[in-house]
């Protein structure tokens, strides 16, 4: 039978699919919708594949709430060009809206949820590749869960941080959101500092004091010092406040007669090793090429 214009715009409304191989697949099917949707499918798929070796570290943190919870996501695609692409930018958020409903985080069981528009996140995901043309992965999930109040802030879609509280209220749970994205402190307090850190700062400490010379017990006291500034550098409570560093956040939680249960803070591709490209060898090997 024909393919008509209609069939091609019917089929492209159902996969996302480029014109062209819409077209072919219904040809290739004789017309028949379902097959052709099919058969679109596996195609997506296999280019899903092929693409999967190749490194993702550019995307997007998106953060999903519902009062009582915050989900924080990273979608990773390779470059930000796709980051900012609206098909990305509404699957990214789709998935954080389906990780929150459903209380997952595990990337791998997230997969097969199933959206809004009744795609599970996999099919969602092979769809988008086919039409970006890049790798895109679902790369990691976190819940954040209170009682309290519960604030969440995003920095350029590139950094995201959810915050819960015990007293106080969401205005102030977003700006501690706000300052654990931009300070980024390991920790809320010194009771979560892992022994083994202090440990090998306060030896660290000691070796540099040793070298000044001075008396055992001036050193002792330099490395208290200089511990106690480590751990106000690191911890959340020790660290003066993003929007008014006259006060440190601790005291600033302390006026407020709140404490924070816990946080978590996204930054897109931090860990992945990206390819250094070498733009200067990538021509040279052009010119060479051509010559």
């Amino acid at each position: 039978m024909s393919v008509t214009a209609s069939m091609v715009k019917e089929l492209r409304e159902r996969t996302g699919a480029g014109m062209m191989e819409c077209k072919k697949a219904l040809v290739a099917t004789d017309g028949d919708l379902d097959a052709a949707a099919e058969e679109l499918r596996k195609s997506g798929q296999a280019k899903a594949d092929k693409k999967a070796s190749r490194v993702a570290a550019d995307g997007r943190i998106v953060i999903a709430s519902d009062g009582s919870k915050a989900t924080v996501v990273e979608v990773n695609s390779e470059t930000d060009f796709v980051a900012k692409d609206e098909n990305f930018v509404a699957f990214a958020e789709a998935v954080a809206k389906a990780a929150l409903a459903a209380g997952i985080t595990d990337v791998g069981v997230l997969a097969s949820e199933l959206l809004a528009d009744g795609r599970s996140v996999e099919a969602a995901r092979t769809e988008l590749v086919t039409k970006v043309g890049e790798n895109i992965s679902v790369r990691r999930a976190e819940i954040v869960e209170s009682g309290g109040p519960i604030g969440h802030y995003i920095h350029g879609a590139k950094i995201g941080a959810a915050v819960a509280l015990e007293g106080g209220d969401e205005e102030l749970a977003r700006d501690i959101a706000m300052h654990v994205a931009a300070i980024n402190p390991s920790c809320i307090d010194e009771t979560q500092v892992p022994a083994e850190t202090l440990e090998r700062e306060r030896r660290i400490f000691s070796e540099q004091a040793a070298e000044s010379g001075k008396p055992p017990e001036i050193i002792e006291k330099m490395v208290a010092g200089k511990l106690a500034k480590f751990l106000k550098e690191i911890t959340l409570v020790g660290q003066p406040f993003v929007k008014d560093d006259k006060i440190s956040v601790g005291q600033l939680l302390k006026n407020a007669g709140a404490r924070v249960t816990t946080f978590t803070r996204f930054e897109v591709g931090e860990g992945i090793e990206k390819k250094a490209d070498n733009f200067v060898e990538e021509v040279m090997a052009q010119v060479k090429g051509s010559g």
